[in-house]
C-alpha cells in the first residue's frame, strides 16, 4: 500500500501483447519512511520471477530551459544524490556482483525505440538526465541551479534506486517520465503543489502510454 496520493497501490499480473507482464501501479518512496531495501524490494521480486525488462514511468521537475510542463522524456542517465544506496550491506552474489557497472544503466536500444515510436506518433520526446533526491520537499531555487550546473536536466524523488537494483540483477531498464513543472530558468519557477503535479502528469500520461504500449509490443 502506497501512502502517496496518485499511487493506486495495486499489482496487476497478466499478459500484454501476449507477453507475461507484471504492472505495479504505485511505488514506495524513501520519504515515506521506508529504507532503500524496502523501496526496491518489488524489483528483487520481479527479478526472482524472471522479469527481463523493466519499464518505469515517473513524474519529474524539468531543469532544462527547453523543457516545459506536460512534456515527456526518456531517461538516458542519472545522478544519484540519495544518501542511502540499496546495494549497501552484504551482497547476494546470485543477484549480481558486489560492484556492478553503471556506465550504461538505461538500455540504449530501448531508448532508440522510444524515439522512433515518438516520431512516428508526432510526440516530442526529450533525452534527460535524472537527478535523484530523497524528498519529500520540492527543491529550492539554489538547488535547481546547482542541479542544472552539475548536468541534470530533470529531478525527482524515486526511480534511481530501483534502476540500480534492476541493473544489479541484469534487468534491462527504460524510464519514461512526465515533466510536471518547469524549474529552469530560475525566473520561470512558480509555486507548485502535489495536486498540480498530478494534474499535469495526467495530461502527459496519454503520450507516455502510447510510447510504452508500442515499446512493449516490440518485445514480442
Amino acid at each position: 500500500t502506497s501512502t502517496v496520493k496518485g499511487h493506486a497501490g495495486c499489482l496487476l499480473i497478466g499478459r500484454c501483447f501476449g507477453i507475461p507482464t507484471i504492472a505495479q501501479s504505485g511505488r514506495f518512496h524513501f520519504y515515506e519512511g521506508y529504507d532503500m531495501k524496502q523501496v526496491t524490494f518489488p524489483i528483487r521480486v520481479f527479478g526472482e520471477l524472471g522479469v527481463q525488462t523493466l519499464l518505469i514511468a515517473s513524474a519529474v521537475g524539468g531543469i532544462h530551459e527547453d523543457y516545459y510542463a506536460g512534456d515527456v522524456a526518456v531517461i538516458t542517465d542519472h545522478i544519484n544524490l540519495n544518501h542511502e544506496n540499496p546495494l549497501s550491506g552484504a551482497n547476494e552474489e546470485r543477484w549480481g556482483p558486489r560492484f556492478p557497472d553503471m556506465s550504461e544503466p538505461y538500455d540504449l536500444q530501448l531508448i532508440s525505440q522510444c524515439h522512433d515510436i515518438a516520431r512516428s506518433q508526432g510526440i516530442v520526446l526529450h533525452n534527460a538526465v535524472y537527478a535523484g533526491l530523497p524528498g519529500p520537499n520540492l527543491e529550492t531555487k539554489a538547488e535547481y541551479r546547482y542541479l542544472n550546473t552539475i548536468g541534470a536536466t530533470v529531478v525527482g524523488m524515486s526511480t534511481v534506486s530501483e534502476v540500480i537494483v534492476a541493473r544489479h540483477m541484469d534487468i534491462k531498464v527504460c524510464v519514461l517520465t512526465a515533466i510536471t513543472n518547469k524549474c529552469f530558468p530560475i525566473d520561470a519557477i512558480h509555486k507548485t503543489t502535489h495536486d498540480d503535479v498530478i494534474r499535469v502528469a495526467g495530461k502527459a500520461e496519454k503520450k507516455i502510454s502510447a510510447i510504452a504500449e508500442q515499446l512493449i509490443s516490440n518485445l514480442i
